[in-house]
């Protein structure tokens, strides 16, 4: 399903990218993320380098260092008490 044209794409990414940091792990000195989002939204992560592109039979993403710092922060701005 194509993203809505309405929504504000840079505020989605944050929230995407904070969402997927609760499940993100390490595996063998990087950190993945299960992806379990809508493919179009994955693909505007990767578009801003913050995940590996998630096109494959793997059920995680890799996140970027970029990401991987950005997704804590995120999740803080957007979801903290």
């Amino acid at each position: 399903m194509p993203l809505p044209e309405n929504l504000d794409e840079t505020k989605l990414a944050e929230c995407a990218l904070a969402i997927l940091s609760l499940t993100m792990f390490d595996e063998r000195s990087v950190t993945r993320a299960w992806k379990g989002m809508d493919w179009d939204l994955l693909n505007l992560l990767h578009e801003k380098g913050w995940i590996s592109d998630p096109v494959g039979k793997q059920k995680s993403v890799l996140l970027t260092e970029k990401g991987h710092h950005l997704a804590s922060e995120y999740l803080e701005k957007h979801f903290g008490a």
